[in-house]
């Protein structure tokens, strides 16, 4: 049973996820899975390819942002802003716990100007804590108000 845990109407976080998993993602309407952990991160992960194969035989589109121990960059936010811009219906981050793939949608949604305080609650309210990158997501959503 997945874990897939709502951040807003057009975005799921979730820990990682199985090849077996993505049918469950694929019958919720998700159009979309975005993979945020790199391969070989642990021993017992499922390899990307095996998630992609996967998502792609079940319809859905693939793409990989991974999110390593150098933290986030302003590209990485960029490649997931312009992902939710162009998805077609509901899509799909995780990671190994799904808090990567939930910073990186809040700072992508603080980005595009949207209310930082509004992203904090709505992840809080799916179990994440966005604290660490509030200061980024506070700059990228002053940045597009102006």
């Amino acid at each position: 049973m997945s874990e897939f845990r709502k951040l807003s109407d057009s975005f799921y976080a979730s820990p990682q996820v199985t090849p077996q998993e993505i049918s469950e993602a694929a019958a919720m309407g998700i159009t979309l899975v975005v993979n945020n952990r790199p391969d070989g991160e642990a021993p017992d992960q499922p390899e990307g390819a095996a998630i992609e194969a996967a998502t792609r035989a079940a319809g859905m589109d693939y793409l990989a942002i991974p999110i390593g121990s150098a933290g986030f960059s302003e590209p990485q936010v960029e490649q997931l802003q312009d992902a939710l811009a162009a998805a077609s219906g509901p899509v799909l981050g995780f990671c190994r716990s799904g808090t990567r793939s939930t910073l990186l949608w809040s700072l992508a949604r603080a980005r595009t100007g949207e209310d930082p305080e509004e992203i904090s609650e709505a992840a809080a309210s799916a179990g994440y804590d966005v604290s660490p990158v509030r200061p980024a997501m506070d700059m990228f959503a002053s940045s597009a108000r102006s």
